[in-house]
């Protein structure tokens, strides 16, 4: 990538995360709310798609780490009052720890046994929120009170009740995730996970070590949706077993496809269409999954690579 378009690119960035500021000023409350659901949710894809786009593997578990944040930053909180920024801390730390750990054992497999090792991690996962059903409460879940959805920090004291502080949160979070991903994709260690999600065999031959590179990316991925999670549980106030059920590992991938996987941009953009889409059609009709997958197909027909990607493709080739 040139000098000129890696300004390009950084301009970019910066305009989306700007846009994103300027938007709270003009929607009304509830698009606010939406907005502010579709960053946190889009950290989660944005660091899926450092595992999936970038470094070409396929994992069908990802929810646990989305729900290890949430329930490690959640579950302290509801039941011990710990303080907001130490339990947004605890979440992300156990999402790198369970990342690293997992991926120390589920690197070792490839392909569709990868696929399945995820998986099954992830259902382990998943049963075991309702073996401990006595404090998650299972699909029910526990909903924070309200006396605790406050911090201070700096001397400034930040409540979680009002939507313009939870919006401005997840615009950071999402802001950092960002340049995270930026950073990394932009690095040496960024263009190797290219080379091999493209070969790794070929990569592994010019003496890089491909399994030490892919569990970077791994954790980088599993902290990423630790703080997705840890994030949603804090500023919506709810942790549930849903979070981490296999559909929600599902659904990450479809918003990674739908926005263009290997482009920095498009989960975000892939989430962005896909929860407007979801609560537009279903304000109207009880069939809206159906309308739903035919915009699917039809996207994925003109866009067969991502919304962006396809863009990429085809016209503004400096995309990251």
């Amino acid at each position: 990538m040139t000098a000129a378009s890696t300004r390009k690119s950084i301009f970019l960035h910066l305009a989306v995360v700007a846009v994103l500021f300027g938007l709270q000023f003009v929607v009304p409350d509830y698009d606010k709310l939406t907005i502010t659901r579709i960053m946190v949710i889009a950290v989660y894809a944005i660091g899926y798609n450092v595992l999936f786009g970038y470094t070409g593997l396929l994992s069908l578990g990802h929810a646990m780490f989305f729900a290890v944040g949430l329930y490690a930053a959640g579950l302290p909180v509801y039941y011990f009052g710990l303080d907001l920024p130490l339990a947004f801390a605890l979440g992300i730390g156990a999402s790198l720890i369970l990342s690293l750990l997992i991926g120390v054992i589920a690197l070792r497999t490839s392909g569709v046994s990868f696929m399945i090792v995820t998986l099954m991690f992830a259902q382990a996962g998943y049963l075991l929120t309702f073996h401990l059903t006595e404090y998650t409460q299972g699909d029910a879940g526990l909903n924070l009170p309200a006396s605790i959805r406050s911090f201070g920090f700096a001397g400034i004291t930040f409540d979680l009740t009002k939507p313009d502080v939870r919006y401005n949160l997840a615009l950071c979070i999402l802001a950092l995730a960002i340049l995270i991903v930026f950073a990394v994709v932009r690095s040496r260690s960024g263009r190797i996970l290219v080379a091999i999600r493209e070969n790794e065999e070929r990569t592994r031959m010019l003496g890089y070590n491909s399994f030490a590179h892919k569990l970077k990316a791994f954790v980088i991925a599993g902290g990423l949706s630790g703080t997705s999670g840890a994030t949603f549980a804090i500023l919506f106030a709810y942790v549930g077993a849903s979070f981490a059920s296999i559909q929600n590992s599902i659904e990450v991938l479809l918003f990674t496809l739908l926005g263009g996987a290997g482009t920095i941009l498009g989960p975000l953009l892939g989430t962005a269409a896909m929860v407007y889409l979801v609560d537009k059609t279903s304000e109207f009709t009880t069939a809206h999954l159906l309308i739903v997958g035919l915009a699917l197909i039809v996207l994925v027909a003109w866009f067969p690579k991502g919304i962006l990607g396809s863009v990429r493709e085809r016209w503004v080739k400096w995309i990251p």
